[in-house]
């Protein structure tokens, strides 16, 4: 297999990184105007005079000086907002991340070879694995290929975050650990940490320099669950990760100075690969239904979880999979490439290992034992109390859309991306009786560093064709011609976006620029048309196309009376991940899934009869 990808191409993963153009910064002017274009579906004609105002003053005031200082900044900085948005996104904020940053889904696998079996959680785990450790020596050795659009090469630094990355909480700000070397530049962590009932326990993934085999991983897995079975279970010192960032700072600082050598166990799991997660329940999910398995990889046992790892592997009971993702380091893509590469190889040995069964007699897992006394203990146990009481609140509706997919959209010359979002503005709009102000992820990698941009899918055009929708005086070509509008719009905002020609992070340059020179927040930040239209990441809906393989993934709300909406597209399917928090009483996901299909339904009605 690893012959095969090799001779699939000559470059290797990171050779192009150097060459990558430099992250633009847009125009002033033409970012405003597109800013205030995005208010205007949550104006009336007196605020968006006032909000135009406050535009032009800026324009031709501080707004000027500030896009200077950005353009001189940018003169140093490949990318000029690589590290602001890190901080600002990220590092700085204090919630508890591992619930309220943390991206989460389920492997694939169920829908072909390993259907839920009680009893397969071990031999399964072993292949699993290895399949990932095969993933990281194919890194390792730049054999991945290079992702590429229309033969334009697109950043891949995010997927040397994806291995022996972690997150480390500060009093004010976090930090991001990165042990992952590739060969040519040395030596590189290969040891994988297991988190099982509590207790952490550490293995090699190499021997003499290759890869142990599943039947070797199987026995370490056994030796795991046979021994964490037997004896009590351990503090679950992992739980701490799911705390609010600075109790969990001094929760940390605390435990290193019970023991020195707490300290040398917490930096081997930052280093370590990835977390390996044995849950003792089992996870429910049907390719028609992936609800519950969702919420459980979201929100399952916090003391087998280390909340600020890259990569958390989780394994169920009944031989189901699922992954927990740390997002600051990357974004979900990597997650779904590394999830397809595994699926993959699972279809084609048809989830077995056909190899030696052969077992060399290599050193057996070692426990990290942290010396813990009654305030950590304490701790863990508030920890554990507050993420189970918010994963409680939190509601999960993942169901497949079967009527139709990619391939009918097609058909009709639709983007099948831009027709999930304008069904959903159309659902949110049936449901709440208003417009939703909606961020869609848009990636950045055609340049260096690049990860995302802002996407807002509630424009203008969306809007008029919802009203349409819902007249009963409107003709079913005028509905279709306005859809065909809303439609073009989208898809002309998207290639900006990707272009390097977005305004969200640039307004957000320029508002940490005027927060570094020291100056009062500016009246534009502080208009209520600013965060009403979802500036300062007050999003309503917040969405993402996952892609078009078997992946699916979920995130919270960014704001309490919101929905996190995650899709990915098929051919003959959508599967959609909505999530709503249960205690505000606004929002329903289950609603709001059901009004998006009926919207799907009327959408292709549309289409095959207003030409009639």
């Amino acid at each position: 297999m690893e012959n095969q990808l090799a001779k699939s191409t000559e470059e290797r993963t990171f050779q192009y990184q150097d060459s990558l153009p430099s992250l633009p910064v847009p125009s002033l002017e033409e970012s405003l105007k597109k800013y205030l274009e995005s208010v205007k579906p949550f104006a009336n004609e007196e605020e968006y005079k006032k909000t135009e105002e406050i535009v032009t003053k800026f324009k031709n005031g501080i707004g000027g000086k500030l896009q200077q200082k950005l353009l001189e900044r940018a003169k140093g900085k490949r990318n000029w907002l690589e590290e602001w948005w890190l901080n600002a996104a990220y590092l700085d904020v204090r919630t508890p991340s591992q619930l309220n940053v943390n991206f989460a889904g389920p492997s694939a696998h169920f829908e072909h070879y390993w259907p839920p079996e009680e009893g397969a959680q071990l031999d399964r785990g072993s292949i699993i694995l290895w399949h990932n450790l095969n993933y990281w020596q194919l890194l390792r050795k730049e054999k991945m290929p290079v992702h590429k659009v229309g033969g334009i090469p697109l950043d891949m630094n995010q997927f040397r975050m994806l291995f022996s990355t972690c997150k480390v909480p500060g009093v004010t700000r976090d930090s991001i650990m990165n042990y992952f070397r590739t060969e040519s530049e040395g030596h590189s962590p290969s040891h994988v940490a297991v988190l099982c009932r509590g207790r952490v326990f550490v293995f090699d993934a190499l021997h003499e320099g290759c890869l142990i085999t599943p039947p070797e991983l199987l026995r370490h897995l056994t030796y795991i669950h046979e021994k964490c079975q037997r004896e009590p279970p351990g503090p679950g010192v992992a739980a701490l990760t799911t705390e609010e960032r600075t109790l969990w700072a001094k929760a940390r600082e605390y435990l290193i100075s019970l023991d020195p050598e707490n300290l040398g166990s917490l930096e081997r799991i930052q280093s370590s690969l990835f977390v390996y997660s044995m849950e003792d329940s089992s996870a429910h999910v049907t390719p028609e239904d992936y609800s519950q398995i969702l919420a459980m990889v979201l929100t399952g046992d916090p003391t087998v979880r280390w909340g600020d790892k890259s990569y958390n592997l989780i394994s169920f009971s009944n031989g189901i999979f699922g992954c927990n993702c740390d997002h600051a380091p990357y974004d979900a893509m990597v997650m779904v490439n590394v999830a397809h590469y595994v699926d993959e190889r699972i279809l084609e040995t048809e989830g077995r290992w056909k190899g030696s069964e052969k077992v060399q007699d290599i050193p057996l897992p070692e426990e990290l034992v942290f010396t813990v006394d009654e305030k950590i203990l304490n701790d863990i146990k508030q920890a554990k109390a507050q993420f189970l009481q918010e994963a409680s609140d939190l509601q999960v509706v993942a169901p497949a859309f079967t009527s139709f997919g990619k391939r009918l959209t097609k058909k009709h010359s639709l983007h099948p991306d831009t027709f999930i979002q304008l069904a959903l503005q159309l659902a949110y709009y049936r449901l709440h009786g208003r417009p939703g102000c909606c961020y869609e992820t848009a990636m950045t990698r055609y340049f260096y560093h690049g990860r995302t941009e802002t996407m807002r899918s509630c424009t203008v055009e969306a809007v008029r064709w919802c009203q349409s929708m819902q007249d009963p005086s409107a003709s079913l070509f005028e509905q279709q011609q306005q859809m065909l509008e809303a439609f073009a719009k989208h898809n002309k905002m998207m290639n900006e976006c990707s272009a390097g020609k977005g305004f969200d992070r640039h307004l957000l340059g320029l508002s940490l620029l005027a927060k570094e020179e020291g100056l009062p927040v500016l009246e534009l930040f502080m208009d209520p048309l600013f965060s009403r239209s979802g500036g300062g990441g007050n999003f309503i809906l917040s969405t993402s196309l996952i892609g078009y393989l078997r992946i699916q993934g979920v995130v919270v709300p960014m704001v309490h009376s919101g929905y996190g909406f995650f899709y990915h597209i098929r051919d003959d399917r959508f599967i959609v991940a909505c999530s709503a928090w249960r205690s505000c009483l606004e929002t329903d996901a289950e609603k709001l899934v059901e009004h998006t299909f009926r919207a799907f339904h009327d959408m292709m009605r549309l289409m095959n009869t207003a030409h009639l």
